[in-house]
């Protein structure tokens, strides 16, 4: 089944349309995979329509690979968008929106390790929210691989380990006291 994307300016303001909207920078393939909502549109032609967009200065594209729009891209995308079907739109912001909130899930949540002089491992675990941090908490693991199924773990449920470390330290201590 054809798409509703004709051609390569569609391609453009499509692309445009999507980094107007993404909530940070995001490399090839997450750009890639967000403008394939139409089937007009093939690998080939959005490689070349990304690198003339970098090129133009419509896009940025940084030392991390990453892509952002720029305001010379914003205010054309503002221009253009209009002249994407809505039924391409509707699908974009409907992927766009589980995009942003898995992008907004990673920048809350986050796990590092970083290895100590003595042979053990650090691992920073960090959770926020909208208004800042909520926990903040480094720990010491004797080995690599120990630290990173802890920093895994931890990225998998976060708001469960902070409720245990909150309760355990608001507890009366009678499950101490049982158990001597």
């Amino acid at each position: 089944m054809p798409g509703f994307i004709h051609d390569k300016l569609e391609i453009k303001f499509l692309i445009l349309y999507i980094a107007a909207r993404i909530a940070e920078p995001v490399p090839f393939d997450m750009m890639l995979e967000l403008t394939l909502c139409d089937d007009g549109i093939d690998y080939f032609d959005f490689s070349d329509c990304l690198a003339d967009l970098v090129r133009t200065e419509h896009l940025s594209l940084n030392e991390d690979g990453l892509y952002a729009i720029t305001e010379k891209g914003r205010r054309n995308s503002e221009i253009c968008e209009s002249n994407l079907p809505i039924s391409v739109r509707t699908r974009c912001d409907k992927s766009l929106s589980d995009c942003n909130r898995k992008l907004c899930r990673k920048s809350q949540v986050k796990a590092s390790i970083a290895p100590r002089e003595n042979g053990t491992y650090t691992v920073n675990l960090s959770l926020s929210d909208d208004m800042g941090s909520v926990m903040d908490l480094s720990l010491m693991m004797v080995r690599e691989d120990i630290a990173k199924q802890v920093a895994k773990r931890f990225r998998g449920s976060p708001e469960r380990l902070y409720g245990q470390i909150v309760n355990l330290l608001l507890s009366d201590g009678q499950d101490e006291k049982s158990e001597k």
